[in-house]
């Protein structure tokens, strides 16, 4: 996957609330989140963001509370991709099980700023400040990592596989075998959270 658009840049330690602070964590919703993603750090974020946008921070993007919250804000806003120098490793996890891509990226803040176009090869583990004229190796996602983002994110890819039976993915992964036992409640099984 190769996306190309407007980059919003940010600088290192972004974390979970200024990305959607906590007053506004009475909704699950993405597009709610949206409307205030990113407000108590960037006020021109949501007038400015336009769907395809990529996110480019610093180091440790989404630091904070574990909440999903900010990752939902993130792709509720439009943003099709978050590339940072690094990310701390919760906010990680949860982009990818919301289906939001995310690639760590050393060095491609160096220069950067809001409104430069970046160009981010998903599959490669290229990215490219296109303004800049500046190219750089990121970190590629694993393939089992990629097969949730494909699949829009973690539940997705759960039901896709409890539906095939567990049936290897497209990078040849093992089934997993994904399920309440018998006789266990539901909530029991930590893997449907």
């Amino acid at each position: 996957m190769i996306v190309e658009a407007i980059g919003h840049v940010y600088g290192d330690n972004v974390d979970t609330d200024v990305i959607i602070p906590a007053r506004y964590l009475t909704s699950t919703e993405a597009e709610e989140l949206a409307r205030h993603c990113m407000e108590d750090l960037d006020a021109e974020f949501v007038s400015r963001v336009r769907p395809g946008d990529v996110m480019v921070g610093g180091r440790n993007f989404g630091s904070g509370s574990s909440r999903e919250h900010a990752p939902l804000a993130i792709k509720g806003s439009g943003i099709s991709v978050i590339v940072a120098e690094s990310f701390a490793r919760i906010f990680f996890r949860n982009a990818v099980n919301v289906g939001l891509p995310i690639v760590e990226c050393p060095g491609v803040t160096e220069d950067a700023a809001t409104g430069d176009v970046f160009r981010v090869d998903l599959d490669e583990g290229i990215v490219e400040n296109v303004t800049r004229g500046k190219r750089f190796a990121a970190t590629p996602l694993p393939p089992f990592m990629q097969e949730i983002l494909d699949a829009g994110g973690l539940m997705p890819w759960v039901a896709r596989r409890t539906k095939t039976g567990g049936a290897s993915g497209s990078s040849g992964t093992p089934g997993v075998a994904v399920g309440v036992p018998e006789g266990e409640p539901p909530q029991a099984d930590w893997r449907l959270d």
